[in-house]
């Protein structure tokens, strides 16, 4: 059952994480809303609002530690607990490994990898307390498969990939009753393709997701499906892209 259920969010200011609130909204969850820009998720919060859904939002910079925590604090605070957790922030500036882009490098890593960490992190005391709890997670098929320009990226994503599927495990051998969703996107259309500064990656990545993308409510049905599953059940991989695109 979703209805009641309190999920956090990140990266909820636009794209999947937009898509997902508001659906996640429409089933009854109380949603918790994190993202950089302020502005975006108060006007989202307030959509939510006015279709009779319950959800608060805070700024949350992934890479902070303390604002991880923070945000599981309005959790607690506004709902009285956590029942589940979206990290679905991300960056995605593709682009060759000899273009040396390596402040984009690093800006990934500290995103896709170390603000999955600040999450987890944030979340798990209250898991483990309470012994229950899910956590899902936004990596890519870049995360399943190599594609040329995304070399650090999708290095990220596998890291994605390898840690959630150990927590599974450990979650499963300590008995926490704690379960993952990985979730691996092909070609959604969001913000993603924004971050990109490599010309000719950028031009092709806008050809193929003008030819092939779908709607990232695709991935919130999906997101619904994992936290709607009963509580003795874990599917914890999903690949998910159009229909037509051979990725």
């Amino acid at each position: 059952m979703i209805k009641d259920k309190v999920v956090i969010i990140t990266g909820a200011s636009s794209g999947i994480g937009e898509a997902t609130a508001k659906l996640l909204a429409e089933k009854g969850a109380k949603l918790v809303l994190g993202a950089r820009r302020t502005d975006k998720l108060e006007q989202i919060v307030a959509e939510i609002a006015a279709k009779g859904g319950e959800a608060v939002s805070q700024t949350l910079d992934v890479t902070d530690p303390a604002q991880n925590a923070a945000i599981v604090a309005l959790a607690k605070e506004r709902f009285g607990r956590v029942d589940a957790i979206f990290l679905n922030a991300g960056l995605m500036p593709s682009s060759p490994v000899s273009a040396l882009k390596t402040d984009e490098w690093k800006q990934m890593v500290d995103v896709n990898i170390s603000g999955v960490l600040n999450g987890v992190a944030a979340v798990m005391p209250e898991f483990l307390a309470q012994k229950s709890g899910h956590i899902l997670a936004t990596s890519s098929v870049a995360g399943l498969k190599a594609y040329p320009n995304a070399a650090v990226y999708g290095g990220t994503k596998w890291f994605v990939r390898e840690f959630m599927e150990v927590l599974r495990m450990e979650s499963a051998m300590e008995q926490t009753n704690i379960r993952t969703a990985t979730i691996y996107p092909a070609a959604i259309n969001t913000e993603l393709l924004n971050t990109i500064s490599d010309k000719a990656a950028a031009e092709a990545m806008q050809g193929l997701y003008a030819t092939y993308g779908i709607a990232p409510e695709r991935i919130a049905d999906v997101v619904a499906y994992a936290l709607d599953l009963p509580a003795d059940t874990t599917v914890s991989e999903f690949t998910v892209g159009p229909a037509n695109q051979p990725w």
